[in-house]
């Protein structure tokens, strides 16, 4: 299989405009998370796709690689997608921009997924944590996953999910990370498919998939690392990399 490893980088993020610009350690948040993502040595490629030149300016300056998206996009897997459609690759890994942390212990669980799956009934996968703070479980920054048996998600939300009426219930919540490995053909579907009322009303990407019958197989990671999406993730994450 030729694996790649694709970074969609907006720069007008809606909670943190600027945010992959900003430093992190003496260079900015994007190259930190593409120097991490290549670091993996996993991928036959890793590329930026942005639609400003500062960012394209700052990966191809700093020796790295970059596309600038053509169109205007509503989330990363539509810049992902436009991007890949004409090359010649099996899975594609989306590794979120404002993921420095990266790790290649993690991506390569998503990669062996695919390798076991002889019979092709994976559609993507990606990664969660398991949480245990009530404050960030009912944090609607946080995006929660439930699964099934076999570790398929049923659904992600910004709700506390499940809800616990029985309190008396052990149940165990999941942080979605959004780092994603789509087989090539399941994000051009995801691209031409229009948004339905869930994935419009949480605003997570993701459920477009399981809206359209999609199989996601999640696949647990004790990695935790800072998503950046707030100034203050910023100063958490500036506190860990010292």
């Amino acid at each position: 299989m030729k694996i790649i490893s694709m970074i969609p980088a907006r720069y007008s993020a809606s909670r943190f405009p600027g945010k992959l610009m900003q430093d992190l350690g003496g260079k900015s948040v994007i190259l930190r998370t593409y120097e991490a993502t290549v670091a993996t040595k996993l991928f036959d490629d890793v590329l930026v796709v942005t639609d400003r030149d500062i960012i394209y300016d700052e990966i191809v300056n700093n020796g790295g690689k970059a596309i600038m998206s053509i169109k205007e996009h509503e989330c990363g897997s539509d810049r992902i997608a436009e991007a890949v459609e004409s090359l010649d690759i099996d899975i594609v890994i989306n590794v979120q921009g404002d993921e420095p942390f990266t790790d290649a212990v993690s991506l390569k669980k998503l990669i062996d997924v695919f390798k076991d799956d002889h019979d092709k009934q994976i559609d993507l996968a990606s990664l969660m944590v398991h949480i245990t703070d009530w404050d960030e479980i009912s944090n609607p920054n946080t995006v929660k996953v439930i699964v099934d048996k076999n570790n398929f998600a049923l659904y992600f939300s910004r709700s506390p999910i499940p809800y616990p009426r029985d309190k008396s219930i052990d149940v165990k919540y999941y942080k979605h990370k959004g780092v994603y490995a789509f087989r090539k053909e399941a994000i051009l579907d995801f691209y031409h498919l229009p948004m339905l009322e869930l994935e419009a009303s949480e605003k997570i990407e993701c459920i477009r998939y399981l809206e359209y019958g999609k199989r996601i197989k999640m696949v647990e990671t004790d990695v935790q690392g800072v998503e950046i999406d707030t100034p203050e993730d910023l100063e958490r994450a500036k506190k860990l990399w010292k």
